[in-house]
């Protein structure tokens, strides 16, 4: 396949086209954004020097802790969509990098808790940096008026996106509360 035709597949959009030139041109960014983030989470996959699965793993892992969730193999293997065979290669991997720990759970001592390190967090933290910087640059940058408008369009195509797509459920909500 000619280079020019991949380079350029993302910038397909896989229905009819907009309607008006202004609808195309945004329609345009969001899928040149998309592409972008995709290239920088590859990027930043390639500068920790971790596999796709590490990499994810230590994401959800630190997310978890900064928000003071227990996260164990079992859980990893859910978000990870993986086999516990998989997810047992993946912690052993990264133990043994320094970037993630075991412990025991702190009521259930048939559990295992991982934690990752600092060192994984450093790593994670420095490989999205400029990422992350970029976009808050240009939203801080924006008027709070724009920036309105921004947010009502992409939480619009979020909740288009996200309609009939079933909500997992919050195992920690009330049964009547889950969908």
């Amino acid at each position: 396949m000619p280079l020019t035709v991949v380079r350029r597949e993302h910038n397909h959009l896989y229905a009819r086209a907009p309607r008006s030139a202004a609808a195309r041109t945004a329609v345009d960014a969001i899928l040149r954004l998309q592409h972008a983030e995709e290239q920088q989470v590859e990027a930043a996959r390639v500068d920790t020097g971790l596999s796709k699965n590490e990499s994810l793993a230590l994401r959800y892992l630190l997310q978890a802790s900064r928000d003071e969730r227990p996260m164990g193999p079992k859980d990893l293997a859910v978000m990870l969509a993986v086999s516990n065979a998989s997810v047992t290669k993946v912690v052993d991997a990264l133990v043994e990098k320094g970037d993630l720990v075991r412990d025991a759970h702190p009521t259930d001592r048939r559990q295992q808790v991982l934690q990752p390190t600092e060192q994984a967090a450093a790593k994670i933290d420095a490989s999205y940096a400029a990422f992350h910087q970029a976009v808050v640059d240009v939203f801080d940058g924006l008027s709070d008026a724009d920036n309105a408008v921004v947010s009502r369009a992409l939480t619009a195509v979020v909740d288009a996106l996200a309609e009939g797509t079933p909500t997992p459920a919050d195992e920690d909500a009330p049964a009547t509360q889950r969908r």
